[in-house]
């Protein structure tokens, strides 16, 4: 029997921003189609189980009236995998993905699919291991997610589970990992940014503003984020072992240059940098000792008090299934090929 973890966050996609910027709002009944074909996925592709993370306000109900319409009608498509929710009490915060994540790991799932944003993708990279992850953008800054068809999705993550992946399936992503005085290490897929405002607040980060120090994995000028100003001043390709270091103005004068960057949907603002400088695999930034707070993947995750020392270290991160590489695996080998009919 083999086993995929399916991770999908009921509130990845709703936050704040959807009120400062022009960020659309991903629904229930969106996810749980995207669910229902990441499962028909799995299911093409040979996979008999999926394991997922049970979800509130409405995503798990929809998702099963249409596997029980589907199983209604089903005609000569390959049917989908079956689904099982883990038993488990949820109580709203991210610790739900961690404890589903090594449930799941427990099961001895082969991959994970999970939907939402870059902070959902960040959780489950904590606890996940090297168990390959398939990342599905349900989110608001979809850096490290991708958006792509959910069906497709689920028959690549099904190949890689089932051993057809082929020699070019997961890619080993980088990471940052920070380290503040008093306080349990953290990880961030795609960015951590220094403010200075004290709070985390409403957690999401739309203003450059109070900012002084930007470290990323890879930066990408056509992504919506705190990493698009890296993307603007340094392109830097994901999974190359090597980070970027941005170091932002503290007023309009000090700016070496101004980029304008999408910082949200919706929202492009002009945003000064004084200097950056790449980063090798390994190696450590130590942050100014001030207060503020800590923005890992654009979300203020740790508050910091006045000289409180701070460390980001670039090391290795997750394993990823890439979906391109597999499919064209697949389709140069005739794994998805059917025996003719007699």
């Amino acid at each position: 029997m083999t086993t995929v973890g399916i991770v999908a966050n009921p509130a990845a996609g709703r936050d704040i921003r959807r009120l400062v910027a022009g960020a659309s709002v991903s629904g229930h009944a969106e996810k749980a189609g995207m669910v229902f074909r990441v499962l028909a996925g799995l299911g093409a592709a040979g996979v008999t189980r999926a394991l997922m993370m049970p979800a509130p306000g409405g995503l798990s109900a929809t998702l099963h009236r249409q596997l029980r319409a589907h199983a209604a009608g089903q005609g000569h498509e390959a049917a989908p995998a079956a689904l099982e929710e883990l038993p488990m009490r949820l109580d709203g915060t991210a610790a739900d993905s961690i404890r589903a994540v090594e449930a799941m790991r427990r099961a001895g799932a082969a991959a994970i699919v999970v939907l939402g944003g870059d902070g959902t993708h960040r959780v489950v990279a904590k606890a996940c291991a090297d168990v390959p992850v398939c990342a599905l953008s349900t989110g608001t800054n979809n850096v490290f997610p991708e958006l792509r068809e959910a069906t497709v999705a689920g028959l690549a993550t099904g190949l890689v589970a089932t051993g057809r992946g082929g020699p070019g399936a997961l890619r080993r992503d980088a990471a940052l990992r920070v380290e503040v005085d008093c306080a349990e290490p953290d990880l961030a897929l795609v960015d951590v940014a220094a403010s200075r405002e004290p709070f985390i607040g409403a957690r999401a980060l739309w203003r450059p503003g109070g900012i002084s120090d930007l470290l990323v994995t890879f930066a990408n000028p056509a992504a919506v984020g705190l990493s698009a100003v890296a993307g603007m001043v340094s392109p830097l390709e994901r999974g190359g072992g090597r980070g970027l270091h941005v170091r932002l103005a503290e007023a309009p004068e000090a700016a070496a240059i101004t980029v304008q960057v999408p910082l949200a949907p919706g929202l492009v603002v002009p945003v000064g940098v004084a200097a950056w400088r790449a980063l090798a695999t390994g190696e450590q930034v130590d942050l100014p000792a001030a207060g503020g707070s800590l923005a890992l993947d654009g979300e203020r995750e740790i508050e910091r008090r006045p000289g409180a020392r701070a460390t980001v270290r670039l090391v290795a991160g997750p394993l990823t299934i890439d979906v391109d590489a597999v499919m064209r695996h697949a389709a140069t080998k005739g794994l998805t090929r059917l025996p003719p009919r007699v």
